[in-house]
């Protein structure tokens, strides 16, 4: 059976045909739908995890204890999962264990553009790239083997346009493996410094047979035709190349890339008259061609920033320039990033917002938004987390140069379960004079609303324990009179809660709690609410547009509000001084 399926459909039938049974995810763009899919495989228990480093924990143990295990994130979740990631390497494995890290080449939704292919070499774990679709679909079965095989994890890395492009996959029937016996081996499961001498040696024994083996898998390959130009590439970059030599040029594929196959690399620069290494980001092929004495040609005229494309590599290599690409007679509208029309964090960041001097340490989600006009409220965003422990080490710097400014840290509720709950414990263990902001809106928004400890949802869709926010901030030592809760829509409440928090003078938690504005049932249920502007009444004060709605417009002199796009949560109504702004619809 054939079917079109994207790079991340087709991974996640990977995993379901080779028998795997366990998978672990937390939710980052480009990886999301990875583990959204392979929860449709009900063979294959698989969860949300409060961050990526507890997801490959779940998985290293799933491994150990026998089963085909997949582990799902972003290129920058692999750094949160960096701890347990290099010492897997030296335990090795019982069922075979993959580890997807979707990286971002251009970052259209990420703070960094790191090359996760480093990685590999460094944590001492085999790493496979694919293609294409088929390919994704092909090697995660392979990589299942090869883990298994080597005793290794294996790094399965994808980026952007695999995960998100679409191909033609030929599907099969599902390999039941069942899952391995498990037996007691502290010496290779219990990393303690003796234990992990030996196994670092066996590490190493078992790099050099799996380098041997990249030399002459089929997942490495030659593909030979005019010899005057040879190609060795890897990823979506082999599509892009592909696209502009054509068969003008011969082609070292390489889907095994750690180890990296010396031999083969040798054999085909030996068959052709020059070489090109295309790859995006970092120069990790290019690097090893050049450190065993091929001369090549890569990074002199490719860049390191951001993604290649067809047009790229033709002005790169053959001097042509056909223009940015296909022309057309309508301009998009600018559409500048903002909070969307009815966002419940546009109330807390228009209440902090009348604070000029406060100092906000934000953080990864929708919440980033915060720092667009005409809110302006976001100083500093690092990595999710940091919103907290940012803030705390804003404020130690402002105590050491005897600063008095107030600082507030920003999180989401997926963000305060993934690593927003170490800086809060430390915020309160070193008496951080700060306020912590704790935006739940009951869903993790921005990934596209996936289900997290605060939702009372598992992925596979069971009803479960709603863990409590407010509970979890005071058992971690928040004095009960330094918790405020309040709904956001509450512009008045909002304010007093911000004065409350502006003033305290030890650890402060404030909580806003309104569920996304994007959410199904929440859209449903406000679906007949709307507000408008009475015109006779409206001063042209502007006060509206201060809030940043996308709903909210000035044409033509009048203020207009778009009934389409607004949900009636009534910010613009509370802030209106003239009453010239009614809700409707109730």
């Amino acid at each position: 059976m054939k079917k079109i399926m994207s790079g991340n459909e087709a991974i996640a039938r990977g995993a379901y045909e080779a028998g795997c049974t366990v998978a672990a995810a937390y939710p980052g763009t480009p990886s999301t739908e990875i583990l959204e899919n392979v929860a449709n495989y009900k063979e294959i228990n698989s969860e949300w995890s409060p961050n990526e480093k507890v997801a490959l924990e779940v998985g290293c143990g799933a491994a150990i204890g026998g089963a085909r295990t997949l582990v799902a994130m972003k290129h920058v979740g692999l750094n949160v999962a960096a701890d347990p990631f290099f010492t897997i390497a030296y335990e090795g494995v019982n069922g075979g264990l993959v580890v997807i890290s979707a990286d971002e080449p251009g970052m259209h939704s990420s703070q960094n553009e790191q090359d996760n292919r480093l990685y590999a070499p460094h944590a001492k774990v085999c790493m496979i790239e694919p293609s294409d679709s088929m390919e994704c679909l092909d090697y995660i079965k392979e990589s299942f083997k090869i883990s298994e095989e080597f005793d290794v994890p294996v790094m399965f890395r994808v980026t952007t346009r695999i995960c998100h492009s679409k191909g033609l996959v030929t599907l099969s029937d599902r390999e039941e493996v069942g899952v391995k016996k498990y037996e007691k081996n502290v010496q290779k499961y219990a990393m303690m410094p003796a234990h992990a001498r030996a196994r670092h040696v066996v590490l190493e024994e078992n790099l050099d047979r799996l380098r041997a083996y990249s030399n002459k898998c089929s997942l490495n390959r030659m593909e030979m035709n005019d010899t005057k130009i040879g190609i060795i590439t890897s990823g979506v970059s082999y599509q892009h190349a592909k696209e502009v030599f054509g068969e003008e040029a011969s082609y070292l594929k390489l889907g095994l890339t750690f180890p990296m196959p010396d031999k083969l690399i040798k054999e085909f620069a030996d068959k052709v008259d020059e070489i090109y290494v295309i790859e995006e980001n970092e120069p990790y092929i290019e690097n090893f061609v050049k450190a065993m004495g091929i001369k090549c040609t890569g990074k002199e005229v490719l860049s390191v920033c951001g993604e290649l494309n067809p047009h790229i590599l033709r002005k790169a290599f053959k001097k042509e320039d056909e223009g940015a690409g296909y022309d057309v007679d309508v301009s998009l509208p600018k559409r500048p990033p903002m909070l969307c029309a009815g966002c419940p964090h546009r109330g807390i960041f228009y209440a902090m917002s009348k604070y000029k001097d406060l100092v906000v340490s934000g953080d990864i989600g929708c919440y980033t938004l915060g720092l667009i006009p005409p809110l302006n409220v976001t100083d500093t965003v690092i990595c999710m987390g940091a919103g907290f422990s940012a803030a705390i080490g804003l404020k130690k710097a402002f105590q050491m140069g005897n600063v008095d400014k107030k600082v507030f840290g920003v999180v989401g509720d997926s963000t305060f379960f993934h690593s927003g709950i170490t800086g809060l414990i430390d915020a309160v263990y070193n008496k951080t004079p700060i306020t912590l902001v704790i935006l739940d809106n009951s869903i993790t928004a921005m990934t596209g609303h996936q289900e997290n400890p605060g939702t009372g949802k598992t992925l596979m869709g069971e009803i479960t324990e709603v863990i409590d926010i407010e509970a979890v901030v005071k058992a971690c030592g928040i004095k009960e009179e330094n918790v405020v809760v309040v709904d956001p829509y509450d512009l008045e409440k909002t304010r007093e809660g911000v004065e409350k928090a502006y003033n305290a003078t030890e650890p402060f938690v404030l909580i806003t709690k309104r569920p996304c504005a994007l959410i199904k049932e929440v859209r449903k249920e406000r679906a007949h609410l709307n507000c408008e502007v009475v015109q006779e009444k409206c001063k042209k004060c502007r006060m509206c547009l201060k809030i940043g709605c996308p709903a909210i417009t000035l044409k033509d002199g009048d203020i207009l509000i778009d009934k389409a796009m607004c949900n009636g949560c009534e910010l613009c109504k509370q802030v209106c001084k003239f009453d010239s702004i009614v809700k409707v619809g109730e």
